[in-house]
């Protein structure tokens, strides 16, 4: 006999999803929430995005108006008129930070801190109805709701609901036994030049630009995973890029294993909350 489905049980679950940052790992998290059909989602971004692997992030709509991650398309939007254009039409709206405290008559159902920073810059318990912060210096209870581990290993992707993440090692991950010699930073603060672009091969002592005349050098062969946009300003110290030993080009536009274990998070926890009333029975 077939079940008699209400239409309050078959109604899409749709709440307003916050993300603060568009880099890598916010931009996964969105993606998998957009593919679960949870489309209302709005990112913040530096006016200046610092992200690195641009061609699975959304922040690169603030530099080109348009980004598209795996077939999911953002575009910059800069006031609620243009947020809510952009719903209408399928895409993720991706808003400059410097805007964002001047749009008024949004209020997120969902808050998820996706920047990534190793310690909470301003996410509060009470920011929505239900607030996420990914990786280290949150607290759930505390800060958030859940946390989501972010620590490759054993428990990468695992939702917290009390406690936090595993402390910063300030070790990159281990891709095909290389950690901080696949990772390339600053040595000094200026300006950022390179002629290169993500995907191109580079073999060890190859230089991949400049920062204030100072050449940024390969520690290892492989393809550029990710390298930040020439001409941005850096203080010292800030990662400018990777390189990926296992060297296959396709990789760079495509959404990392970890990554895409971190979006998977996000959407349990999502639907651990809006999904716990609901039976399909």
């Amino acid at each position: 006999m077939a079940s008699t489905v209400t239409a309050e049980q078959s109604a899409l679950i749709t709440p307003v999803i916050l993300i603060r940052g568009a880099g890598e790992m916010a931009s996964a998290v969105a993606w998998r929430l957009y593919q679960a059909n949870i489309k209302r989602i709005c990112m913040t971004e530096l006016d200046e995005p610092l992200c690195v692997r641009r061609l699975v992030s959304f922040c690169a709509a603030l530099d080109s108006d348009v980004a598209k991650v795996e077939g999911v398309e953002a575009v910059a939007a800069r006031d609620l008129q243009e947020i809510e254009a952009a719903w209408r039409c399928g895409q993720i709206p991706v808003v400059p930070q410097s805007r964002w405290q001047k749009i008024e008559g949004l209020k997120p159902d969902v808050a998820i801190d996706a920047i990534l920073a190793k310690r909470n810059i301003a996410t509060q318990l009470d920011d929505a109805n239900l607030v996420i912060a990914l990786g280290p210096g949150f607290t759930a209870g505390r800060d958030c709701h859940f946390v989501i581990e972010t620590n490759r290993g054993h428990d990468l992707g695992r939702v917290i609901s009390k406690g936090a993440a595993a402390p910063n090692t300030g070790v990159p991950g281990d891709i095909a036994g290389h950690t901080l010699a696949r990772v390339f930073r600053s040595e000094t603060s200026g300006t950022f030049e390179t002629s290169r672009n993500i995907g191109d091969t580079v073999a060890v002592g190859d230089c991949v630009g400049t920062v204030a005349g100072i050449p940024v050098v390969a520690a290892i062969s492989g393809v550029l995973r990710g390298l930040l946009r020439s001409g941005t300003h850096v203080p010292a110290g800030l990662k400018l890029g990777d390189v990926d030993p296992r060297a296959k080009p396709d990789h760079c536009c495509t959404i990392s294993d970890k990554a895409r274990a971190i979006g998977g998070a996000v959407l349990e926890a999502v639907m651990r909350r809006y999904n716990s009333g609901r039976s399909a029975y």
